[in-house]
Protein backbone atom coordinates (compact mmCIF):
# COMPACT_ATOMS: atom_id res chain seq x y z
CA UNK A 1 0.00 0.00 0.00
CA UNK A 2 0.84 3.48 -0.55
CA UNK A 3 -0.40 6.91 1.31
CA UNK A 4 -0.28 9.07 -1.41
CA UNK A 5 -34.24 8.09 16.24
CA UNK A 6 -35.79 11.16 15.89
CA UNK A 7 -38.10 11.61 19.31
CA UNK A 8 -41.77 11.49 18.53
CA UNK A 9 -43.50 14.85 19.40
CA UNK A 10 -45.81 15.13 22.26
CA UNK A 11 -49.07 15.18 20.56
CA UNK A 12 -50.41 18.97 21.85
CA UNK A 13 -53.75 18.81 23.85
CA UNK A 14 -56.22 21.66 24.65
CA UNK A 15 -58.86 21.74 27.50
CA UNK A 16 -61.89 23.68 28.00
CA UNK A 17 -63.22 25.62 30.67
CA UNK A 18 -66.63 27.34 30.82
CA UNK A 19 -66.46 30.66 33.02
CA UNK A 20 -68.31 30.54 36.20
CA UNK A 21 -70.73 33.21 35.94
CA UNK A 22 -73.70 32.85 34.48
CA UNK A 23 -74.14 35.67 32.66
CA UNK A 24 -71.30 35.49 30.54
CA UNK A 25 -72.30 34.72 26.68
CA UNK A 26 -68.84 33.29 25.86
CA UNK A 27 -66.64 31.27 27.72
CA UNK A 28 -62.77 31.48 27.57
CA UNK A 29 -60.76 28.79 25.66
CA UNK A 30 -57.25 27.93 27.69
CA UNK A 31 -55.17 25.71 25.67
CA UNK A 32 -52.45 24.37 27.54
CA UNK A 33 -48.95 23.64 25.39
CA UNK A 34 -47.03 20.84 25.69
CA UNK A 35 -43.90 20.52 24.50
CA UNK A 36 -41.31 17.54 23.65
CA UNK A 37 -38.55 17.07 25.51
CA UNK A 38 -34.97 15.43 25.20
CA UNK A 39 -34.39 12.36 27.19
CA UNK A 40 -31.13 12.67 29.30
CA UNK A 41 -28.34 10.72 27.43
CA UNK A 42 -29.81 10.21 23.89
CA UNK A 43 -29.31 11.69 20.77
CA UNK A 44 -31.92 13.70 19.06
CA UNK A 45 -30.79 12.34 15.79
CA UNK A 46 -29.87 8.80 15.27
CA UNK A 47 -27.87 8.54 12.28
CA UNK A 48 -25.59 5.58 12.97
CA UNK A 49 -26.55 1.91 14.70
CA UNK A 50 -23.80 2.33 17.81
CA UNK A 51 -24.49 -1.43 18.50
CA UNK A 52 -23.62 -2.82 15.17
CA UNK A 53 -20.40 -0.58 15.29
CA UNK A 54 -19.33 -1.66 18.68
CA UNK A 55 -19.46 -5.23 17.53
CA UNK A 56 -17.45 -4.07 14.21
CA UNK A 57 -14.62 -2.73 16.25
CA UNK A 58 -14.63 -5.78 18.78
CA UNK A 59 -14.67 -8.14 15.57
CA UNK A 60 -11.72 -6.18 14.19
CA UNK A 61 -9.88 -6.29 16.97
CA UNK A 62 -10.26 -10.01 17.91
CA UNK A 63 -7.78 -10.03 14.89
CA UNK A 64 -4.94 -8.44 16.22
CA UNK A 65 -2.74 -9.60 13.45
CA UNK A 66 -5.41 -8.46 10.55
CA UNK A 67 -5.81 -5.39 12.79
CA UNK A 68 -2.62 -4.17 13.01
CA UNK A 69 -1.85 -5.00 9.15
CA UNK A 70 -4.47 -1.96 8.42
CA UNK A 71 -3.26 0.25 11.10
CA UNK A 72 -1.32 2.43 8.12
CA UNK A 73 -4.26 4.86 7.89
CA UNK A 74 -4.80 5.39 11.31
CA UNK A 75 -1.39 5.42 12.39
CA UNK A 76 -0.64 8.24 9.61
CA UNK A 77 -2.97 10.50 10.59
CA UNK A 78 -2.63 10.18 14.11
CA UNK A 79 1.16 11.54 13.30
CA UNK A 80 -0.05 14.27 10.94
CA UNK A 81 -2.45 15.38 13.80
CA UNK A 82 0.00 15.45 16.53
CA UNK A 83 2.15 17.36 14.16
CA UNK A 84 -0.13 20.01 15.17
CA UNK A 85 1.01 20.46 18.60
CA UNK A 86 4.67 21.46 17.79
CA UNK A 87 2.98 24.76 16.93
CA UNK A 88 1.86 25.10 20.89
CA UNK A 89 4.59 26.59 22.37
CA UNK A 90 3.50 24.65 26.11
CA UNK A 91 3.66 21.84 28.51
CA UNK A 92 0.57 19.86 28.94
CA UNK A 93 -0.02 18.35 32.21
CA UNK A 94 -3.14 16.04 31.66
CA UNK A 95 -4.31 15.53 28.31
CA UNK A 96 -7.61 13.34 27.04
CA UNK A 97 -7.29 11.31 23.91
CA UNK A 98 -11.29 10.98 23.23
CA UNK A 99 -12.34 7.74 20.89
CA UNK A 100 -8.48 6.32 21.09
CA UNK A 101 -9.05 3.23 19.30
CA UNK A 102 -5.58 1.08 19.58
CA UNK A 103 -4.03 4.36 21.15
CA UNK A 104 -2.86 5.39 18.23
CA UNK A 105 -2.13 8.92 19.41
CA UNK A 106 0.10 7.58 22.39
CA UNK A 107 2.30 5.83 19.83
CA UNK A 108 2.64 8.60 18.14
CA UNK A 109 3.67 11.10 20.57
CA UNK A 110 6.43 8.62 21.69
CA UNK A 111 7.82 8.39 18.09
CA UNK A 112 10.80 10.50 17.24
CA UNK A 113 10.37 14.29 16.87
CA UNK A 114 8.32 14.74 13.00
CA UNK A 115 10.41 18.14 13.17
CA UNK A 116 13.61 17.75 14.29
CA UNK A 117 15.39 21.61 15.26
CA UNK A 118 18.69 21.29 13.41
CA UNK A 119 19.78 24.11 15.58
CA UNK A 120 19.51 21.79 18.55
CA UNK A 121 21.82 18.13 18.52
CA UNK A 122 18.99 15.97 19.45
CA UNK A 123 14.78 16.76 19.30
CA UNK A 124 12.97 14.86 21.68
CA UNK A 125 9.40 13.09 20.92
CA UNK A 126 6.80 14.99 21.65
CA UNK A 127 5.66 12.81 24.80
CA UNK A 128 7.82 15.03 26.76
CA UNK A 129 5.75 18.01 26.46
CA UNK A 130 2.95 15.70 27.85
CA UNK A 131 3.02 14.58 31.20
CA UNK A 132 -0.67 12.07 31.22
CA UNK A 133 -2.13 10.96 28.87
CA UNK A 134 -6.05 9.34 29.71
CA UNK A 135 -7.22 7.27 26.93
CA UNK A 136 -10.81 6.91 26.66
CA UNK A 137 -12.86 4.03 24.39
CA UNK A 138 -15.92 2.66 24.21
CA UNK A 139 -14.61 -0.63 22.61
CA UNK A 140 -12.42 -2.20 25.67
CA UNK A 141 -11.05 -5.11 22.58
CA UNK A 142 -9.50 -2.03 20.89
CA UNK A 143 -8.10 -0.18 23.35
CA UNK A 144 -6.31 -2.97 25.28
CA UNK A 145 -5.46 -4.49 21.99
CA UNK A 146 -1.69 -3.71 22.06
CA UNK A 147 -1.32 -3.57 25.63
CA UNK A 148 1.60 -5.68 26.00
CA UNK A 149 3.75 -3.38 23.26
CA UNK A 150 5.69 -1.12 24.50
CA UNK A 151 5.86 2.80 23.64
CA UNK A 152 8.65 3.63 21.81
CA UNK A 153 9.25 6.36 24.71
CA UNK A 154 8.18 6.94 28.16
CA UNK A 155 4.85 8.51 28.75
CA UNK A 156 2.42 8.01 31.26
CA UNK A 157 -0.78 6.50 30.05
CA UNK A 158 -3.92 5.40 31.92
CA UNK A 159 -7.21 3.53 29.70
CA UNK A 160 -10.61 4.31 30.25
CA UNK A 161 -13.16 2.38 28.94
CA UNK A 162 -16.43 4.62 28.09
CA UNK A 163 -19.91 3.20 28.41
CA UNK A 164 -21.45 5.69 26.08
CA UNK A 165 -18.76 7.40 23.19
CA UNK A 166 -22.08 10.21 23.17
CA UNK A 167 -21.09 10.93 26.52
CA UNK A 168 -17.89 12.97 27.93
CA UNK A 169 -17.64 11.59 31.40
CA UNK A 170 -15.42 13.90 33.20
CA UNK A 171 -15.80 16.36 35.47
CA UNK A 172 -15.19 20.37 34.05
CA UNK A 173 -12.27 22.00 33.89
CA UNK A 174 -10.19 18.67 33.88
CA UNK A 175 -8.10 18.30 31.11
CA UNK A 176 -5.55 20.40 29.64
CA UNK A 177 -5.82 19.60 25.44
CA UNK A 178 -8.23 17.32 24.07
CA UNK A 179 -7.35 15.18 21.07
CA UNK A 180 -9.24 12.62 19.18
CA UNK A 181 -8.15 11.14 16.28
CA UNK A 182 -10.53 9.32 13.42
CA UNK A 183 -13.65 8.49 15.87
CA UNK A 184 -15.76 11.91 15.61
CA UNK A 185 -17.47 11.06 12.56
CA UNK A 186 -19.15 7.90 14.07
CA UNK A 187 -20.73 10.25 16.64
CA UNK A 188 -24.63 10.63 16.09
CA UNK A 189 -24.77 14.02 18.28
CA UNK A 190 -21.30 16.00 17.39
CA UNK A 191 -22.76 19.37 18.29
CA UNK A 192 -23.50 17.84 21.86
CA UNK A 193 -20.09 15.81 22.20
CA UNK A 194 -18.36 18.98 21.15
CA UNK A 195 -20.36 21.03 23.79
CA UNK A 196 -18.80 18.50 26.55
CA UNK A 197 -15.47 18.58 25.32
CA UNK A 198 -15.41 21.90 25.87
CA UNK A 199 -16.25 21.45 29.17
CA UNK A 200 -13.94 19.40 30.10
CA UNK A 201 -11.19 21.91 29.24
CA UNK A 202 -9.61 24.06 31.39
CA UNK A 203 -9.68 27.91 30.76
CA UNK A 204 -7.61 28.78 27.33
CA UNK A 205 -6.72 24.91 26.05
CA UNK A 206 -7.04 23.43 23.18
CA UNK A 207 -8.99 20.91 21.09
CA UNK A 208 -7.27 19.40 18.48
CA UNK A 209 -9.05 16.63 16.32
CA UNK A 210 -8.75 14.82 13.17
CA UNK A 211 -12.12 13.16 11.39
CA UNK A 212 -13.32 11.90 7.86
CA UNK A 213 -14.97 13.95 6.07
CA UNK A 214 -16.32 15.64 3.17
CA UNK A 215 -15.81 13.59 -0.29
CA UNK A 216 -14.02 10.02 1.87
CA UNK A 217 -14.14 7.52 -0.41
CA UNK A 218 -15.88 9.32 -2.95
CA UNK A 219 -14.63 6.52 -5.61
CA UNK A 220 -16.14 3.85 -3.86
CA UNK A 221 -19.62 5.56 -3.39
CA UNK A 222 -19.67 6.43 -6.84
CA UNK A 223 -18.99 3.54 -8.14
CA UNK A 224 -21.09 1.07 -5.70
CA UNK A 225 -24.10 3.59 -6.69
CA UNK A 226 -23.85 2.98 -10.23
CA UNK A 227 -23.35 -0.46 -10.07
CA UNK A 228 -26.45 -1.37 -7.86
CA UNK A 229 -28.74 0.97 -10.69
CA UNK A 230 -27.41 -1.12 -13.52
CA UNK A 231 -27.69 -4.61 -11.87
CA UNK A 232 -30.69 -3.54 -9.25
CA UNK A 233 -32.41 -0.76 -10.62
CA UNK A 234 -32.01 1.07 -7.11
CA UNK A 235 -29.40 2.42 -4.34
CA UNK A 236 -28.64 1.56 -1.15
CA UNK A 237 -26.52 3.77 1.63
CA UNK A 238 -23.40 1.41 1.23
CA UNK A 239 -21.11 3.98 2.49
CA UNK A 240 -21.84 6.39 5.86
CA UNK A 241 -23.02 10.09 5.52
CA UNK A 242 -19.75 12.13 6.46
CA UNK A 243 -19.71 16.19 7.87
CA UNK A 244 -18.57 19.20 5.36
CA UNK A 245 -15.70 20.76 6.03
CA UNK A 246 -17.86 23.97 5.70
CA UNK A 247 -20.00 22.76 8.68
CA UNK A 248 -16.92 22.03 10.85
CA UNK A 249 -16.39 25.75 11.82
CA UNK A 250 -19.86 26.48 12.46
CA UNK A 251 -20.33 23.29 14.99
CA UNK A 252 -17.09 24.12 16.66
CA UNK A 253 -18.53 28.23 17.34
CA UNK A 254 -21.77 26.67 18.75
CA UNK A 255 -20.02 24.53 21.10
CA UNK A 256 -18.43 27.78 22.58
CA UNK A 257 -14.66 27.42 21.19
CA UNK A 258 -12.73 30.45 19.91
CA UNK A 259 -9.40 31.22 17.71
CA UNK A 260 -10.45 28.17 15.16
CA UNK A 261 -8.65 26.57 12.68
CA UNK A 262 -9.83 24.18 10.75
CA UNK A 263 -8.42 22.69 7.49
CA UNK A 264 -8.49 19.95 4.86
CA UNK A 265 -5.95 16.65 3.86
CA UNK A 266 -6.22 13.81 1.74
CA UNK A 267 -4.73 10.48 2.08
CA UNK A 268 -4.80 8.32 -0.80
CA UNK A 269 -4.40 4.73 -0.70
CA UNK A 270 -3.84 2.63 -3.92
CA UNK A 271 -5.32 -0.81 -3.49
CA UNK A 272 -5.62 -3.87 -6.34
CA UNK A 273 -8.84 -4.27 -6.48
CA UNK A 274 -12.39 -2.77 -4.53
CA UNK A 275 -11.95 -6.57 -2.43
CA UNK A 276 -9.00 -5.66 -0.96
CA UNK A 277 -9.90 -1.84 -0.28
CA UNK A 278 -13.10 -3.78 1.63
CA UNK A 279 -11.13 -6.02 3.22
CA UNK A 280 -8.66 -3.24 4.71
CA UNK A 281 -12.24 -1.20 6.09
CA UNK A 282 -14.06 -4.25 7.60
CA UNK A 283 -10.66 -5.20 9.40
CA UNK A 284 -10.34 -1.41 10.48
CA UNK A 285 -13.84 -1.62 12.24
CA UNK A 286 -14.80 1.19 9.67
CA UNK A 287 -17.66 -0.64 7.62
CA UNK A 288 -20.89 0.98 7.06
CA UNK A 289 -22.79 1.12 10.35
CA UNK A 290 -26.09 3.67 9.31
CA UNK A 291 -29.30 3.01 9.92
CA UNK A 292 -31.69 1.64 7.52
CA UNK A 293 -28.81 0.36 5.61
CA UNK A 294 -29.67 -2.78 3.48
CA UNK A 295 -28.47 -5.99 5.69
CA UNK A 296 -26.11 -8.95 4.59
CA UNK A 297 -23.34 -8.79 2.73
CA UNK A 298 -23.58 -6.72 -1.51
CA UNK A 299 -24.18 -9.36 -3.83
CA UNK A 300 -20.90 -10.47 -5.61
CA UNK A 301 -22.73 -9.37 -9.08
CA UNK A 302 -22.73 -5.83 -7.83
CA UNK A 303 -19.15 -5.74 -6.71
CA UNK A 304 -18.00 -7.14 -10.04
CA UNK A 305 -19.58 -4.56 -11.48
CA UNK A 306 -18.76 -1.60 -9.41
CA UNK A 307 -14.64 -2.73 -9.72
CA UNK A 308 -15.17 -2.52 -13.48
CA UNK A 309 -16.60 0.87 -12.81
CA UNK A 310 -13.76 1.71 -10.49
CA UNK A 311 -11.35 0.77 -12.86
CA UNK A 312 -13.15 2.82 -15.89
CA UNK A 313 -13.74 6.00 -13.45
CA UNK A 314 -11.00 6.46 -11.08
CA UNK A 315 -8.16 3.55 -11.83
CA UNK A 316 -4.78 4.10 -11.83
CA UNK A 317 -2.60 3.84 -14.82
CA UNK A 318 -0.37 0.52 -13.39
CA UNK A 319 -4.00 -0.89 -12.68
CA UNK A 320 -4.26 -0.19 -8.85
CA UNK A 321 -7.25 1.55 -7.83
CA UNK A 322 -7.24 4.76 -5.81
CA UNK A 323 -8.99 5.44 -2.82
CA UNK A 324 -9.20 8.48 -0.93
CA UNK A 325 -9.98 9.44 2.61
CA UNK A 326 -10.04 12.83 2.85
CA UNK A 327 -9.17 13.82 6.65
CA UNK A 328 -10.86 17.69 8.37
CA UNK A 329 -8.40 18.66 10.86
CA UNK A 330 -9.55 21.44 13.46
CA UNK A 331 -8.32 23.06 16.06
CA UNK A 332 -10.32 24.84 18.99
CA UNK A 333 -9.22 27.34 22.12
CA UNK A 334 -12.25 26.89 25.31
CA UNK A 335 -12.71 30.60 26.14
CA UNK A 336 -10.33 32.17 28.72
CA UNK A 337 -9.83 35.41 30.93
CA UNK A 338 -6.04 35.86 29.08
CA UNK A 339 -7.01 35.01 25.68
CA UNK A 340 -5.78 36.61 22.69
CA UNK A 341 -9.38 38.25 21.38
CA UNK A 342 -9.78 39.63 17.63
CA UNK A 343 -10.31 43.27 17.10
CA UNK A 344 -14.35 44.52 16.71
CA UNK A 345 -15.11 44.24 13.23
CA UNK A 346 -14.54 47.66 11.70
CA UNK A 347 -11.57 48.71 13.63
CA UNK A 348 -8.81 48.18 10.94
CA UNK A 349 -6.85 50.72 10.00
CA UNK A 350 -5.51 49.79 7.08
CA UNK A 351 -7.22 48.33 3.87
CA UNK A 352 -6.08 45.10 2.77
CA UNK A 353 -6.54 46.01 -0.70
CA UNK A 354 -4.25 48.73 -0.81
CA UNK A 355 -1.68 46.33 0.08
CA UNK A 356 -2.35 43.74 -1.79
CA UNK A 357 -2.46 46.26 -4.68
CA UNK A 358 0.64 48.00 -3.95
CA UNK A 359 2.47 44.67 -3.54
CA UNK A 360 1.32 43.74 -7.05
CA UNK A 361 2.55 46.98 -8.33
CA UNK A 362 6.25 46.91 -7.11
Amino acid sequence: MRITTLRPLLHPSSARRKSATSNSLLSPLIHHRHYAVQAPGAPTLQVFNRHTKQLQKTRAALDPEASRRVDYLKDEIAGRLCERLLDINRHFPHVLDLGANACHIARALTRPNPDPDPLKPSSPPLATRISHVTAAESCAALLYRDAEIPLEAELSLSCDELQDEEYVPYAPETFDAVVSSLSLHWINDLPSVLSQINTVLKPDCPLLAAMLGGDTLFELRTSLQLAELERRGGVSPRVSPLADVRDVGGLLQRARFKLLTVDVDDVVVDYPDIFALMTDLQAMGESNAVLGRELGPIPRDVLLAADAIYRALHGNDDGSLPATFRTIYMIGWKEGPDQAKPLERGSGQVNIKDILEGSGKS
